[in-house]
């Protein structure tokens, strides 16, 4: 038996975050770390530094300015692909697998927008289709992917449950809660039969948030948070999982991300 610790963050620029990146590796020691919204390209990706912290093995689908997906791994990881989904090349989705079998997917979902409205707003419809996409994708490949072990995490920018959200009623028609994102992240988590191992340690009623906007000053006071960045297993990995872990804290260390770091715990 292997045990492992992952976490994802929306580190909002590697090189800006990269104290930060260490502080993790040295207060928590996930063996992999999947992060989003690089913000780097590859020949200023910080590769050194990284592999100096104890991750020699960095899977990176990078861009210049914004978006970029990497995986830092103390595990050799086999078949990275970097996947493009509505037509675009855009640095979203890396995937990579892990100890031998596990397949591990790190996905950058787009934001969408201030308009919850595809016609009028192009960045929200692009956020709807590139859902369906790889649902579609997964759906039409299910008998293939019935009994594999997948984990899929990232930053999703789709909160889609009450208690994700500081206020439900208030936010149904804020991009990242609105109906309409909410079902087509339903049925990603439908097209393989994920579970969101979020709600299995805390299940709702109970508030959990992972990003609170740099626009709130008094972000601790008011907690008006929202649970932005996911981890979903397959069935397969149900009985692996052994912890969960919301880094809050993060949210108030020296120049940070508006999200803050997830981690979850395996023993395969």
């Amino acid at each position: 038996m292997t045990s492992f610790t992952l976490a994802t963050w929306n580190v909002n620029s590697v090189r800006i975050r990269l104290e930060l990146l260490r502080r993790l590796s040295d207060e928590e020691r996930p063996d992999v770390i999947c992060i989003q919204e690089v913000k780097a390209r590859e020949e200023d990706f910080p590769f050194d530094e990284i592999r100096n912290m104890g991750y020699p093995h960095i899977a990176l689908y990078s861009q210049a300015g914004y978006n970029g997906v990497a995986v830092l791994s103390k595990f050799h990881p086999d078949n990275i692909e970097q996947l493009n989904w509505v037509g675009k090349t855009d640095a979203r989705h890396i995937k990579v697998t892990l100890l031998k079998d596990i397949e591990l997917h790190n996905i950058y979902i787009p934001a969408g927008g201030d308009i919850p409205d595809p016609v009028v707003n192009l960045s929200f419809a692009h956020k709807l289709t590139f859902i369906d996409d790889i649902a579609e994708f997964w759906e039409k490949h299910k008998a293939e992917y019935q009994n594999k072990k997948m984990i899929i995490c990232g930053d999703f920018n789709i909160a889609p449950l009450e208690n994700d959200v500081w206020n439900h009623k208030q936010l149904l028609k804020i991009v990242s809660h609105t109906p309409v994102e909410i079902e087509r992240l339903a049925r990603l988590k439908k097209s393989l039969d994920f579970i969101d191992i979020s709600r299995q340690f805390y299940p709702e009623p109970e508030k959990l948030y992972t990003w609170w906007s740099y626009r709130n000053p008094n972000w601790q006071k008011n907690n008006k948070g929202r649970r932005l960045d996911h981890i979903w297993i397959t069935p397969a990995l149900r009985n692996a999982v052994q912890s969960y872990k919301i880094l809050t804290s993060a949210r108030a260390w020296e120049r940070p991300s508006d999200h803050v770091p997830v981690l979850a715990g395996f023993k395969v």
